[in-house]
């Protein structure tokens, strides 16, 4: 009888792939785990206890099959568990290294709930699609034949870069039109490559290039180009700009040199990483070197900027967040990370107002949580005279991000925004108010996660090809 290569988890603890130092970590860029050699990865692979309502796929919100290829794993067949990880997901390899698995798959883990410690989804899925790159499984996106009609997609991020990979492979015609002079989106010039190294993004978008994709950068629309020259040469079009507009901070001093934007800083970062020229890091605007850095926010970004400033050398990294930690949005194993690499985090601390020009320090104001908000979290409220000053050379605003006017932008009156200002779209479709055009990401759900970027764009190509199809079968008749 064969060995059960399952239900591991009573004999096998959990094991993620080694990470390395913290102070060998601090030093560079590189990602901070190691890859997993084949028998540890079907080790951990084979602690799923491949249970009858699997809670990691339903609160995946691509709804991967992650136990059956978990099992393929275990049992050493890679190659099938690689053809069943990229039936639900463009881009299996960057969800393993950036998703937030604690609070989605491995979260939810039914042996997590039970004490065994969760199987280590995003590790494994991470190595299943490394490995298909490097033994050539990957195939490349041949359409087994062309259609006329093209679709225009504003936007080089997850969402865009999806949706373009379901189209291409349908045979439709894909350009991609973005600001940047890379394709990624935030994946490339948000992201620090610590937790995603920028050739996984590259390979993905040389890849839908091979494919046909057609990608038109340093394009702003509405300044190079108008969104109606889009629309005119286009079957559809699909929004996918993702949300760039920083939430700015109202206090005395904040418009001091010294005081930067996060997306500013990160996208500094990443351009360094490139080998571009960046004058305003090389001028030390954006540029932690030596610098008492102190960060406000509490989400994912803010740990981006933390991180990065202990890598460029920083004497000192504060991170200021409004409430505790049990409250703050961002990952809590990148918290532990930062921690690891000698971040300080000041729980329930908010900037009052900044001293010089150029910046020299925050004014503190120590908070307490209230009452509850209408989102059920509670309120941080100040606490009357607790004040202090945190000495900073540089402070970086990661207060996360909103959506540009693209009405008024493009000159769109018809195109509907919520009271946000995102881009109202139907559930599922994408489909706006204006006939042919779809939106996607974080420019319809608001700051949100690449996953879901991934999989709105995904829906979205799928409700295209079918308009497309509907279109077409009208005209035939």
């Amino acid at each position: 009888m064969a060995k059960q290569p399952m239900l591991k988890f009573v004999s096998v603890g959990r094991d993620m792939p080694e990470k390395r130092t913290a102070e060998a970590r601090r030093q560079d860029f590189h990602e901070i785990y190691a890859e997993y050699a084949d028998a540890k990865a079907k080790e951990q692979a084979g602690r799923c206890s491949q249970c009858g309502v699997p809670y990691c796929q339903t609160h995946c919100p691509l709804h991967n099959n992650i136990p059956d290829w978990l099992r393929l794993t275990a049992e050493g067949r890679l190659k099938e568990a690689y053809e069943i990880s990229q039936l639900t997901n463009t881009f299996p390899e960057i969800c393993g290294r950036i998703c937030p698995q604690d609070r989605l798959c491995e979260g939810n883990c039914v042996i997590e709930q039970a004490g065994h410690g969760t199987v280590t989804i995003g590790a494994v899925e991470k190595y299943i699609t490394d490995t298909a790159w490097e033994e050539g499984w990957v195939e490349p996106i041949s359409p087994t034949s062309e259609r006329i009609e093209s679709v225009g997609i504003i936007g080089a991020g997850p969402g865009g870069l999806a949706a373009a990979d379901v189209l291409r492979r349908a045979g439709v015609q894909v350009t991609v039109y973005d600001r940047y002079d890379r394709a990624g989106g935030l994946m490339t010039y948000g992201i620090p490559g610590f937790k995603l190294e920028k050739d996984v993004v590259m390979r993905r978008v040389e890849q839908l290039a091979q494919g046909g994709a057609e990608f038109v950068l340093d394009c702003d629309v509405g300044t190079d180009i108008s969104f109606d020259e889009i629309r005119n040469k286009h079957n559809a079009v699909l929004i996918a700009t993702g949300v760039y507009k920083s939430r700015d901070l109202e206090a005395p001093g904040v418009g001091a040199t010294g005081i930067v934007r996060a997306i500013d800083y990160l996208t500094a970062s990443n351009r360094v990483s490139f080998g571009d020229s960046v004058p305003e890091f090389d001028s030390g605007e954006l540029n932690a070197e030596g610098k008492q850095v102190v960060v406000v926010g509490g989400g994912d970004t803010a740990m981006d900027c933390v991180r990065t400033a202990v890598r460029q050398g920083a004497t000192s990294v504060t991170c200021l967040y409004r409430r505790d930690r049990d409250n703050m949005p961002g990952s809590q194993r990148e918290v532990a990370n930062a921690e690891e690499e000698g971040v300080v985090f000041e729980w329930l601390s908010a900037p009052s107002g900044f001293a010089g020009d150029p910046v020299n320090a925050v004014r503190v104001q120590k908070m307490r949580l209230g009452a509850p908000d209408a989102t059920g979290r509670q309120s941080p409220e100040p606490i009357e005279g607790a004040v202090e000053d945190a000495p900073a050379d540089l402070v970086i605003k990661a207060l996360g991000f909103e959506p540009e006017d693209f009405p008024t932008l493009w000159n769109q009156k018809e195109l509907e925004v919520t009271r946000w200002g995102t881009v109202k779209a139907e559930f599922t479709t994408g489909r706006t108010t204006l006939p042919g055009v779809y939106a996607v990401g974080d420019i319809v759900r608001g700051a949100s996660l690449v996953v879901w970027a991934i999989r709105d764009g995904r829906d979205a190509a799928a409700a295209i090809l079918e308009d497309l199809g509907a279109a077409q079968a009208i005209a035939a008749e």
